[in-house]
Formats: C-alpha cells, structure tokens, sequence
C-alpha cells in the first residue's frame, strides 16, 4: 500500500463492520422500508474498500494486485458511479 500512495493513486478506503450490523434502506413508493442485514444473500462478503486512481481497467488490475489481501481473499473491481450535481435548493 505504501507504494500506490507514494503514486498518488490510493485515494482512501476503509475497513467495514460485519456483516451483522448491517442495515439495508429502500425506498418503495415513497415508504422507507428498513430490514437488518445486507441485501445480497451470499456466502462472501465486503470486508472493506479501496478507493484507487486507475487510467482503465488493465490499470485497475494491475494496481488491486499490489493490495495485500488480494493473496488471501478476492478484490472486486468496479469504477465510480458518476451522480449529477446536487441541487442547490435541495
């Protein structure tokens, strides 16, 4: 990890709790429905994240391979979701 901040391209991450104290929201015809645990019903689970500057996807993979816990468990890649800008009145 040292090495990918010394590049500038880990731009933060963190450890999450399990997958226990999970709470999932969603919003169904205007009612917030609230249930204990995530919402994917799997086996693995997200056991944190890491925010990284990658060009592309080679470079993505090439980076996530340098992260410890790539020797011991799997690192999911996905890109950034891009939201509109928030509405100033809002």
């Amino acid at each position: 990890m040292k090495n990918l901040t010394e590049k500038g391209k880990f731009l933060g991450g963190n450890a999450l709790q399990p997958v226990t104290t999970a709470t999932s929201v969603r919003v169904r015809q205007g009612e917030v429905l609230m249930s204990d645990g995530p919402f994917a019903e799997t086996k693995e689970q997200l056991a944190g994240f890491y925010l990284l500057d990658a060009q592309d996807l080679n470079e993505a993979v090439q980076l996530a391979s340098k992260i410890p816990p790539a020797a011991l468990g799997t690192i999911e890649i996905r890109p950034v979701r891009e939201l509109p800008p928030k509405d100033p009145d809002a």
